[in-house]
Protein backbone atom coordinates (compact mmCIF):
# COMPACT_ATOMS: atom_id res chain seq x y z
CA UNK A 1 0.00 0.00 0.00
CA UNK A 2 1.60 3.39 -1.25
CA UNK A 3 0.08 6.76 0.72
CA UNK A 4 0.33 9.22 -2.05
CA UNK A 5 -0.23 13.11 -0.78
CA UNK A 6 -0.31 16.04 -3.37
CA UNK A 7 1.10 18.07 -1.34
CA UNK A 8 3.90 18.89 1.53
CA UNK A 9 0.62 20.72 3.38
CA UNK A 10 -1.14 17.01 3.28
CA UNK A 11 1.35 15.39 5.61
CA UNK A 12 0.46 17.18 8.76
CA UNK A 13 -2.67 15.49 9.06
CA UNK A 14 -1.18 12.50 8.94
CA UNK A 15 1.25 12.59 11.81
CA UNK A 16 0.55 9.45 13.98
CA UNK A 17 -0.34 7.69 11.11
CA UNK A 18 1.02 4.56 9.72
CA UNK A 19 1.54 4.68 6.24
CA UNK A 20 1.95 0.88 5.03
CA UNK A 21 4.39 -1.48 3.68
CA UNK A 22 6.84 -1.48 1.26
CA UNK A 23 6.73 -4.96 -0.97
CA UNK A 24 9.86 -7.76 0.05
CA UNK A 25 12.83 -7.28 -1.24
CA UNK A 26 15.48 -10.11 -1.74
CA UNK A 27 18.86 -9.36 -0.15
CA UNK A 28 21.49 -10.95 -2.48
CA UNK A 29 25.18 -12.30 -1.69
CA UNK A 30 26.05 -10.05 -4.64
CA UNK A 31 24.91 -6.61 -2.86
CA UNK A 32 26.15 -7.59 0.28
CA UNK A 33 29.58 -7.72 -1.50
CA UNK A 34 29.12 -4.96 -3.20
CA UNK A 35 28.13 -2.74 -0.43
CA UNK A 36 31.40 -4.42 1.45
CA UNK A 37 33.74 -2.98 -1.31
CA UNK A 38 32.20 -0.27 -1.20
CA UNK A 39 32.84 0.44 2.60
CA UNK A 40 35.97 -1.76 3.21
CA UNK A 41 34.00 -3.83 5.58
CA UNK A 42 34.67 -7.49 4.51
CA UNK A 43 34.05 -8.96 7.71
CA UNK A 44 33.89 -12.79 7.42
CA UNK A 45 30.27 -12.82 8.49
CA UNK A 46 29.39 -10.76 5.14
CA UNK A 47 31.48 -12.25 3.03
CA UNK A 48 32.89 -15.23 3.56
CA UNK A 49 29.21 -17.80 2.59
CA UNK A 50 31.74 -21.13 3.55
CA UNK A 51 32.74 -19.77 6.90
CA UNK A 52 30.10 -18.01 7.97
CA UNK A 53 28.23 -21.24 8.06
CA UNK A 54 29.81 -22.86 11.12
CA UNK A 55 29.65 -19.08 12.00
CA UNK A 56 26.66 -17.50 14.60
CA UNK A 57 24.19 -17.17 12.09
CA UNK A 58 24.69 -20.22 10.24
CA UNK A 59 25.51 -18.28 6.63
CA UNK A 60 26.13 -14.94 5.62
CA UNK A 61 24.51 -11.55 6.81
CA UNK A 62 23.55 -8.04 5.15
CA UNK A 63 25.35 -5.20 7.01
CA UNK A 64 23.37 -3.29 9.17
CA UNK A 65 24.41 -0.31 7.53
CA UNK A 66 23.63 -2.01 4.04
CA UNK A 67 19.96 -2.70 5.84
CA UNK A 68 19.72 1.21 7.04
CA UNK A 69 20.74 2.33 2.93
CA UNK A 70 17.88 0.33 1.93
CA UNK A 71 15.33 2.40 3.46
CA UNK A 72 14.73 4.93 1.13
CA UNK A 73 14.38 2.53 -1.22
CA UNK A 74 11.70 0.58 0.71
CA UNK A 75 9.71 3.80 1.65
CA UNK A 76 9.28 4.88 -2.42
CA UNK A 77 6.79 1.82 -2.30
CA UNK A 78 5.42 3.28 0.96
CA UNK A 79 5.24 7.18 0.32
CA UNK A 80 4.33 9.13 -2.30
CA UNK A 81 4.44 13.46 -2.09
CA UNK A 82 3.78 15.22 -5.20
CA UNK A 83 4.35 19.07 -5.58
CA UNK A 84 7.57 18.92 -4.23
CA UNK A 85 10.93 19.91 -6.93
CA UNK A 86 13.28 17.78 -4.38
CA UNK A 87 13.74 15.77 -0.82
CA UNK A 88 16.62 14.67 0.70
CA UNK A 89 17.79 12.63 2.95
CA UNK A 90 18.45 14.55 5.86
CA UNK A 91 19.47 11.93 8.17
CA UNK A 92 18.74 9.75 11.04
CA UNK A 93 17.22 10.52 14.97
CA UNK A 94 18.03 6.81 16.30
CA UNK A 95 19.12 3.64 14.67
CA UNK A 96 18.81 0.26 16.25
CA UNK A 97 19.75 -3.25 14.25
CA UNK A 98 17.99 -5.29 16.57
CA UNK A 99 18.12 -8.66 14.81
CA UNK A 100 20.29 -9.94 11.53
CA UNK A 101 19.52 -9.97 7.96
CA UNK A 102 20.21 -13.26 6.62
CA UNK A 103 21.60 -13.29 2.74
CA UNK A 104 18.60 -14.22 0.27
CA UNK A 105 16.12 -13.42 3.34
CA UNK A 106 13.19 -11.04 2.09
CA UNK A 107 12.87 -7.77 3.76
CA UNK A 108 9.93 -5.22 4.01
CA UNK A 109 9.70 -1.63 5.71
CA UNK A 110 6.56 -0.36 7.43
CA UNK A 111 6.38 3.35 8.18
CA UNK A 112 4.35 5.65 10.82
CA UNK A 113 4.66 9.35 10.46
CA UNK A 114 6.62 10.64 13.61
CA UNK A 115 6.34 14.39 12.49
CA UNK A 116 6.28 17.49 10.13
CA UNK A 117 8.23 20.86 10.79
CA UNK A 118 8.40 23.74 8.53
CA UNK A 119 11.68 24.91 6.71
CA UNK A 120 12.52 27.18 4.83
CA UNK A 121 10.78 26.68 1.06
CA UNK A 122 8.97 22.85 2.58
CA UNK A 123 9.14 20.99 5.32
CA UNK A 124 11.02 18.04 7.41
CA UNK A 125 9.66 14.91 8.09
CA UNK A 126 10.33 12.49 10.26
CA UNK A 127 9.81 8.93 9.85
CA UNK A 128 9.16 5.60 12.42
CA UNK A 129 10.59 3.11 10.09
CA UNK A 130 10.64 -0.74 10.98
CA UNK A 131 12.84 -3.31 8.93
CA UNK A 132 11.40 -6.34 8.97
CA UNK A 133 12.44 -9.81 7.31
CA UNK A 134 10.18 -12.11 5.87
CA UNK A 135 8.87 -14.48 8.74
CA UNK A 136 11.21 -13.43 11.19
CA UNK A 137 9.87 -12.82 15.11
CA UNK A 138 11.48 -9.56 15.15
CA UNK A 139 12.23 -6.61 13.11
CA UNK A 140 15.82 -6.31 11.85
CA UNK A 141 16.30 -2.24 11.97
CA UNK A 142 14.19 0.20 13.98
CA UNK A 143 15.05 4.02 12.65
CA UNK A 144 13.64 7.27 12.72
CA UNK A 145 14.82 8.79 9.60
CA UNK A 146 14.48 12.43 8.49
CA UNK A 147 14.00 14.26 5.05
CA UNK A 148 13.72 17.42 3.79
CA UNK A 149 10.99 18.21 0.99
CA UNK A 150 11.50 21.20 -0.97
CA UNK A 151 7.64 23.07 -2.94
Amino acid sequence: MTTHVQSIDDLTPLIGTHLGYSDYRTVTQEEVNLFADATGDHQWIHSDPERAKAGPFGQTIAHGYLTLSLIPVLLGDVMKVDGVSMGVNYGTNKVRFTSPVPVGSQIRAGATLASVEAIPGGAQVALDVVVEVKDAPKPSCVAQVVYRYYA
